[in-house]
């Protein structure tokens, strides 16, 4: 009996091990997480006295989910359907959104807000808060300098949408002109590195009436068998500034986060990691009203990064809030 004791002991310990191995403890959220979380939770759990009236356009989600928030909340503010380069529609985005377990979900697709009414409709299915948004594509240039860097702005807007809608849309509608032309140029390009490509194939892929991206380049490149994935369409071909790179329309970057404030939007930089100039773009960008920067990638990754500054001084990214204040609508720039 005794020994059976021990047995049943040694089993019992090691199922516990087993449990333990395949999810062990919930991690503690580091300073720079709590940092995060609290803000992003605070700019989008607004309770109405932020608010100068219960009806004001103010970014808040009140009571959606009837109950206090917690660290259980999850946000995804980058996302992409297939009206632009996803693979999902925004239906099937949110649906999968809504699997995973997040509760307030940006759709920001490149250069277009097409989706935004799709996505909401959704939403309300599954009890999730949509935040109007897109990701914009704009190129930076230093003075005196001939060189240009393709930069992405993320805005984010109220559930009503931009607050000068016609203005906005006719900015990104010249961007999407431009990704039709760029596109076609890739093509040209590859061509005469010997990759033949057909518009109509890379046509097909973007889908009806969606301007195609590089990505969408990439996936023809992989279907007509010149190259072997997508991550090896980019490191050879499609890269910034590689041999089938090509711009489009671009604006100004500065003139891009000008237009988000004056339609009443958050201007947040993405990616900043993928930048070859990032102090210079994110000190002049800041100058001009940028509200804050993506500083998670899309593997889940903090990307702590310390720039210096050209006068020595330092400034840390913290996570989606950096040095601009919390995502509110009233934030301090």
């Amino acid at each position: 009996m005794v020994g059976d004791g021990h047995v049943e002991k040694r089993s019992k310990d090691k199922k516990k091990k087993k449990k333990q191995k395949r999810g062990g403890g919930k991690k503690k959220m580091t300073a720079e997480q709590s940092l995060a979380f609290n803000s992003v939770t605070e700019w989008v759990y607004l309770d109405q006295s932020h608010s100068s009236s219960s009806s004001e356009d103010d970014f808040g989600v009140h009571q959606i989910l009837n109950r206090a928030v917690d660290n259980n909340v999850v946000f995804e503010l980058h996302s992409h359907s297939n009206f632009s380069d996803g693979y999902l529609s925004p239906s099937k985005l949110v649906e999968r959104a809504h699997c995973n377990g997040v509760k307030v979900l940006a759709l920001t697709d490149h250069d277009t807000m097409s989706g935004i009414p799709e996505a909401i409709e959704t939403a309300r299915r599954f009890g999730i808060k949509i935040i109007p948004g897109v990701e914009i594509s704009t190129i930076f240039s230093q003075r005196g300098s001939e060189s240009e860097e393709p930069v992405h702005i993320l805005a984010y807007y109220s559930s009503c949408g931009p607050s000068k809608y016609e203005e906005l849309e006719n900015f990104l509608a010249n961007i999407r002109d431009g990704r039709f032309l760029r596109a076609k140029d890739m093509i040209l390009k590859l061509n005469k590195l010997k990759l033949p490509l057909k518009w109509e194939h890379v046509a097909k892929i973007a889908g009806k009436g969606v301007a195609p991206g590089r990505l969408h380049v990439a996936r023809a490149m992989v279907e007509a068998g010149h190259v072997e994935n997508l991550k090896q369409a980019f490191a050879r071909y499609l890269y910034d500034g590689g041999p089938a790179y090509s711009t489009g329309s671009e604006p100004l970057a500065e003139v891009a986060v000008q237009l988000i404030h004056r339609t009443g939007g958050l201007a947040v930089l993405a990616h900043p990691w993928a930048l070859k100039n990032p102090a210079a773009i994110i000190r002049k960008l800041k100058d001009v009203g940028l509200h804050g920067l993506e500083v998670y990638r899309s593997d889940g990754k903090l990307v702590g990064v310390i720039f210096t500054l050209q006068d020595g001084s330092l400034f840390s990214l913290l996570p989606l809030t950096v040095l601009f204040g919390h995502f509110q609508s009233n934030a301090a720039d």
